[in-house]
């Protein structure tokens, strides 16, 4: 049966079409705002997947172009992998709604967002985000729901609820927040420096609007929702902790998981497998939950030390930050490179600086965003965590982890007209046990400056984890996670910023939600956390930006031109920019603004090439004293070159002060004179004279 449900939501109205189409997927929300719309579907399988001791949950998010009036580039004509956008958006949904699922489910579930028309005033990623929770809660998969999201822009110092595509990316701020009916589960942010108090206003703020959505679901879900289907759980046995607990104690568990070196722990956990396995080996059906039994056994330990005894496994103060290094300039020629290290946590980023001709090239769905100036890409290969696997390309985390980074440290990148370079800096996991990401920040924040970036300022980056008991108010925030508190905690809280406000936040959860408190002491405890990282060790190793770009790295020089000249230094079919380009060896970028970048590994080169470029563009003046080539010789007179496709001429009269018959007896070819500007001769060309030089 047909249903639609509409609400007004920040200005515009929000339509839900439930058994529209796609009937035969457990859960499908046709979705409208605006004129976006969304098909957002839900799906999964009868039965749990075999062999397997997590959750199989599947997000895509698909950009249709159709959807803006596009056919996609290349020969296929078809839409290729998803794209950087696409994958993004797929991890903000898969976040919020993970931690909602059982934790004993193993069923897969398939959550998939098809956008199939875009109106620019309503994001398509906002839509596909309530679509996908209004599909899932609506369904027969048990779900814990619903949540909502919604997504703020701050425009003119002023908050907007939902902006358009233009106000979120022209704005100061790009704030995403998911939330159940009590509490906050999912923070996504950019921002120019918003201060922590303005932060948590709009984090609230959402929150709020959220609960209107949820009602809206609610209503829905009375009205159309299917009953949950059962499922089998795979949740441990309790015999089998039982019977593990009699062979391994708490405290020997204890002793092996509280150490702050990160193989010593591993091997520990190693040996007290095998002994678990040769206690088992007759009992085939729990050899095969051995494993998830011995995750639990340690989070259980892990937990209750931190919670009711404030220690942590390496041996740290629930504030402190593990021990710091930085330094610069550890890898030769190329144009940038710093290195930072915390705890067992090592980063090196590598910074390239290029022409802006190189900017990436976006196609998308936003018909604003058409390049990307900045790119930041994060590597993580699998020795940086003691494993041997072959490298297969960007994950969605890898991909993730970058765009993070390059969301906190755009905020302080000079504009094209102060450094006009493309930039790309490039995150090397040498060695990760918690927060690479935010490691990358710290090390890219470095290694610009040493690439003499003029950076505004210096971005640091920190993560702040949780461990909850029974009650709202039974917590511990813990500063500066490692892998184990990541792995066995409740929240990873990562923010990075300036000592004046923050650039980007991220918060994932495994719980139902943060209350006010909790987010209040995470971004308090991160700010402190931040300022330390800078003053203790970043501008230790470098303390701004280097005045000059390196050796190695191109040199630019920009210079405006009168944008009706254009053609006259580019020349017929491209002839005189290239022979510019052949006599210094730089690369030349023009605008249609009349803005010229000259690009070169020298300032000789560029100088030359500038010169030629304003002699071409310049209006000569009866009066001025130039130097030219001698490229022609006629009966009446020498023409002389100044810059590719300028010339002018001096006639055999204008040559000496002596009577001359020849013009050979004076000039030859190739020669260097100087000569004064006349103004134009009667066939409209500039002519010179020698004999007038004084």
């Amino acid at each position: 049966m047909y249903k639609s449900f509409s609400m007004e939501l920040a200005g515009r109205t929000l339509t839900v079409d439930i058994g529209r189409v796609a009937k035969q997927a457990n859960g499908a929300a046709f979705m409208h705002y605006g004129d976006t719309t969304v098909l957002s579907t839900a799906t999964a399988s009868e039965k749990p997947r075999d062999g397997i001791d997590f959750f199989p949950l599947s997000v895509e998010y698909e950009e249709k172009l159709y959807s803006v009036g596009k056919i996609p580039g290349g020969f296929n004509k078809r839409e290729g992998k998803a794209s950087e956008n696409a994958v993004l958006t797929s991890r903000v949904i898969d976040r919020p709604m993970r931690p909602l699922f059982p934790k004993d489910y193993r069923n897969d579930v398939a959550l998939n967002n098809m956008v199939m028309s875009v109106d620019p005033m309503c994001r398509p990623e906002l839509v596909a985000m309530l679509g996908s929770a209004i599909a899932t809660c609506i369904s027969d998969i048990p779900f814990d729901g619903p949540c909502a999201t919604t997504q703020v822009g701050l425009v003119n110092g002023e908050f907007v609820l939902n902006p358009s595509q233009a106000e979120w990316k022209n704005g100061d701020l790009q704030l995403t927040v998911a939330s159940t009916s009590q509490k906050v589960i999912m923070i996504e942010a950019g921002a120019n420096e918003v201060p922590e108090d303005k932060m948590l206003e709009a984090i609230y703020m959402a929150h709020d609007v959220n609960q209107e959505i949820i009602a809206f679901i609610n209503k829905i879900v009375a009205e159309v929702g299917r009953e949950k289907h059962e499922y089998i759980s795979c949740a441990v046995p309790e015999e089998l902790f039982a019977a593990i607990r009699e062979i391994v104690t708490p405290e020997q568990m204890e002793e092996a998981v509280f150490t702050d070196e990160k193989q010593v722990r591993e091997e520990n956990i190693r040996q007290i497998r095998e002994q678990l396995e040769e206690a088992f080996a007759e009992k085939e059906e729990w050899l095969e939950l051995i494993g998830e039994a011995l995750y639990q056994y340690q989070k259980k330990t892990v937990r209750k030390m931190i919670l009711k005894d404030h220690k942590r496994p390496d041996g740290r103060a629930i504030t402190q930050i593990r021990p710091l290094a930085a330094e610069v300039d550890l890898i030769p020629r190329v144009h940038g490179s710093a290195m930072f290290t915390r705890g067992q946590t090592q980063i090196c980023t590598v910074t390239t600086l290029a022409p802006l001709s190189e900017v990436q090239r976006v196609d998308g769905l936003d018909e604003n965003e058409t390049k990307k100036r900045y790119m930041h890409h994060y590597n993580f290969p699998s020795y940086s965590v003691g494993e041997t696997k072959a490298s297969r390309g960007p994950g969605r985390r890898e991909i993730g982890h970058g765009a993070l980074a390059e969301k906190a440290l755009v905020a302080v990148l000079p504009s094209e007209e102060e450094f006009p370079y493309a930039i790309r800096t490039v995150s090397e996991t040498f060695e990760s046990n918690g927060s690479t990401s935010q490691a990358s920040i710290c090390a890219s924040t470095m290694s610009l400056m040493a690439a003499g970036v003029p950076i505004r300022k210096p971005v640091a980056g920190i993560s702040c984890g949780l461990v909850t008991g029974d009650t709202d108010d039974d917590y511990i925030v813990l500063t500066d996670i490692q892998g184990l508190e990541d792995f066995f905690g409740d929240m990873d809280f990562k923010v990075a910023g300036t000592k004046d406000g923050i650039t980007a936040i991220q918060m994932d959860i495994k719980i139902h939600g943060l209350t006010k408190p909790i987010v209040e002491e995470a971004i308090a405890r991160t700010r402190e956390a931040r300022l330390y990282i800078m003053d203790e060790v970043m501008l230790k190793a470098i303390d701004a930006p280097r005045a000059e770009v390196g050796e190695f790295a191109p040199k630019i020089e920009q210079i405006m031109i009168d944008p009706a000249k254009i053609g006259d230094v580019v020349g017929q079919k491209g002839k005189t920019i290239n022979e510019i380009i052949d006599r210094t060896g730089v690369k030349i970028d023009i605008t249609d603004e009349g803005a010229v970048s000259v690009c070169g590994l020298d300032k000789v080169s560029i100088k030359k090439a500038v010169d030629m470029i304003e002699m071409i563009t310049k209006d000569f003046e009866y009066g001025q004293i130039l130097e030219g080539v001698v490229v022609s010789i006629k009966e009446f007179g020498a023409f002389l070159e100044f810059a590719p496709g300028k010339e002018g001429m001096v006639h055999i009269s204008k040559i000496s002060k002596e009577r001359i018959n020849r013009v050979e007896d004076v000039l030859t070819l190739g020669d260097k004179v100087k000569v004064m500007c006349l103004g134009k001769d009667k066939m409209g060309r500039i002519s010179f004279s020698m004999k007038d030089v004084k």
